[in-house]
C-alpha cells in the first residue's frame, strides 16, 4: 500500500470518530440548535453572526466537521482509485464512506428542521457508528491480500462471534433510546422520546453485560486455540471493560457530561474493535501454505 493511502486511511477513521465526539459536544452543551437552519447557519448567513451565542459557534465547528471528512474520504477515494482493478475490495469501502457522508449530512439537516427529534439525533449517531465500522474495515483489509478468503476459525467461534455483534447492536440501540429519553437532548425545547429512562438504563445494560461475558469467551478460546482473532478481541474486551466502568460512573453520578461524551466515543471503538475481529475470522487463501504432501495440483485449485 502506498504510504500516502495508509496515512489519510487512518487519518479518515480518527475523523469519523472525531465527529462523534463533535456531535456529542453539540448535544451535551444544548447547542443542538445553535444554528437554527440548514445548510446555512441562519436564514440570513451560512455563518454564526454576532446575534447568536457560543451554542452556534459549537454547532457550526461541527458542520465544518463534516467538511473535513468529507474532504479527508475524497482524497482516500482518489488514492485508491489508481488501485481499484487490483483492490476491488478497498474501492468498494471508499466509496460506501463517501455516500455514507453525504447522506450524514442530509440526515443532519432533517435533524435541525425537525427541531432536534430524538429518534433521528439517535439514526444519525448510528449512522455515524456506521460509517467508523466502515473505515475500520478498510484499516483491516488494506494490510491483506486480495483475493479469495476462507474461514479460519472453527464454525461454532464464528457463529459465537457475530451473535456478539448482534448483542452489541442491541446495546448501542437501547443506549440511544436511553439518551433519547434522557436529559441531554440538545436544546432546552427539544422533546424526548417519552420513554422511561431508569428502565431503559437497565435494559442497556443486561446486554452489555452479556456482550461482556461473550467477548470473555471469545478472547479465551481465541487464546487456546491460536486463532487470528486474538489481538482485536482482547482489544474489544479492553474497550468493553472501561465501557462498563464508564457507563456505571455517569448512571451513578447523575450523568454528568463529559462521562456521557466519552461513552459515546467508546461506543464508537468499541464497534469498530467488533468489527476487525469479524475481519479476522476469514483469512486470504494465498496465505495457507500447502501441505507439503499435497501433490501441485491441489494446491493450484
Amino acid at each position: 500500500m502506498p504510504r500516502s493511502l495508509r496515512f489519510f486511511a487512518w487519518a479518515s477513521f480518527v475523523a469519523q470518530v472525531t465527529i462523534i465526539a463533535t456531535g456529542g459536544a453539540v448535544r451535551l452543551t444544548g447547542s443542538g440548535l445553535g444554528c437554527p437552519t440548514w445548510p446555512t447557519c441562519t436564514p440570513e448567513s451560512l455563518v454564526p453572526t454576532e446575534e447568536l451565542t457560543y451554542h452556534s459557534l459549537i454547532e457550526f465547528g461541527n458542520r465544518l466537521m463534516t467538511g473535513v471528512v468529507g474532504i479527508i474520504a475524497l482524497i482516500v477515494f482518489l488514492l485508491v482509485w489508481r488501485i481499484r482493478r487490483e483492490r476491488r475490495d478497498l474501492f468498494v469501502l471508499s466509496f460506501i464512506v463517501g455516500l455514507g457522508i453525504v447522506a450524514q449530512a442530509i440526515v443532519g439537516g432533517i435533524t435541525v428542521w425537525t427541531g432536534l427529534n430524538p429518534f433521528i439525533v439517535g439514526f444519525h449517531y448510528l449512522s455515524s457508528l456506521a460509517l467508523v465500522c466502515v473505515t475500520a474495515a478498510f484499516l483491516g483489509r488494506m494490510d491483506e491480500p486480495a483475493g479469495a478468503r476462507e474461514r479460519a476459525v472453527p464454525g461454532w467461534y464464528a457463529g459465537l462471534t457475530h451473535a456478539t455483534s448482534a448483542v452489541l447492536l442491541i446495546s448501542i440501540v437501547f443506549g440511544v433510546l436511553t439518551t433519547g429519553s434522557g436529559p441531554h437532548s440538545g436544546d432546552a425545547e427539544a422533546g424526548r422520546n417519552g420513554f422511561d429512562s431508569e428502565i431503559l438504563e437497565h435494559v442497556h445494560a443486561w446486554p452489555g453485560y452479556a456482550l461482556l461475558v461473550m467477548t470473555i469467551v471469545l478472547v479465551i478460546a481465541a487464546w487456546r486455540g491460536g486463532l487470528p482473532t486474538l489481538r482485536w478481541s482482547i482489544a474489544l474486551l479492553v474497550v468493553e471493560l472501561v465501557q462498563v466502568a464508564v457507563g456505571l460512573y455517569q448512571a451513578r453520578n447523575g450523568l454528568p457530561v463529559l462521562a456521557v461524551g466519552v461513552h459515546m466515543v467508546l461506543a464508537a471503538l468499541t464497534a469498530a474493535a467488533m468489527t476487525l475481529v469479524i475481519l479476522r475470522l476469514k483469512r486470504p487463501v494465498a496465505a495457507v501454505p500447502a501441505s507439503p504432501q499435497a501433490p501441485v495440483e491441489a494446491t493450484a485449485v
